[in-house]
């Protein structure tokens, strides 16, 4: 079958290291009842290996010349099912009606942030998620409070899952190379108490308002918010900038921004 040329629009790198795609495999560890998804599968590197471990495999791929002719590229395996769909704007929970899925995938580097927030919203519903992204995403999604990276992303997925950092796949692993190194990240969703499920538009707020002014202190970014009181009572100085305040902190603040709305 004729080659596809990447395209840059789509964020398109095409992963070839047989060592990395053995890698990642063995991450996942795919088996026979596992509902698996596997966001942007290509060429299928990924997704040929995985479906023979499982059995089942759903796909989403934006690409519509890609997603015709997956099935092909496989030698139209049985067990393959292939939206062709924008992974944006899918209801996972609807992917999740016989149980709670493994999501996995390559994903392309210009939607990777608003992707894993789109996923957090369906958390619920995810057993967990295996994927490969821009080294520097991965680095902010395990980051921890006080580090350079840290911010809203570590926060919010912090509230959802625990992460783990697995390994990291330099640029000539692809075709075409990217300009940047990649890295392989596990997540693992964790039920929210009905607390913190209820604190959860409050904690979004407060936690994209501070860091959308990481410079300024938490009692600059957050006035007409918070009042002084509100971080007495929250165990937090004003003071304090958000990338030295932990979820648990957030969490405070959120509680005390939550009552001061009702």
């Amino acid at each position: 079958m004729k080659a596809h040329r990447p395209r840059k629009r789509f964020g398109q790198h095409f992963l070839r290291d047989q060592g990395v795609i053995d890698g990642i495999v063995a991450a996942i560890a795919p088996k026979p009842g596992d509902r698996l998804v596997e966001i942007g599968p290509g060429e299928g590197v990924l997704t040929g290996p995985v479906l023979a471990r499982s059995g089942e495999l759903a796909v989403i791929e934006l690409d519509r010349d890609l997603a015709g002719t997956l099935a092909q590229r496989l030698k139209n395996p049985a067990g393959l099912t292939i939206h062709q769909a924008d992974a944006l704007k899918v209801d996972f929970s609807e992917l999740a009606k016989d149980g709670p899925l493994r999501v996995i995938g390559n994903l392309p580097y210009n939607i990777s942030t608003p992707l894993i927030f789109h996923l957090l919203s369906f958390a619920e519903h995810i057993q967990d998620m295996v994927f490969m992204l821009q080294k520097e995403v991965v680095d902010r999604l395990v980051a921890v409070p006080g580090s350079r990276l840290y911010g809203r992303l570590s926060v919010m997925v912090a509230c959802h899952c625990r992460g783990e950092a697995l390994f990291d796949v330099p640029p000539e692993a692809f075709d075409p190379p990217p300009k940047v190194d990649s890295a392989i990240v596990r997540l693992l969703p964790e039920p929210l108490t009905a607390e913190r499920r209820a604190l959860m538009p409050a904690l979004d707020q407060l936690v994209k308002t501070s860091f959308g002014q990481r410079r300024k202190t938490l009692k600059k970014s957050l006035k007409g918010l918070l009042s002084e009181t509100d971080f007495q009572a929250a165990g937090i100085a004003p003071s304090a900038r958000p990338e030295t305040v932990s979820l648990d902190g957030f969490l405070a603040l959120a509680r005390q921004f939550q009552r001061a709305s009702y």
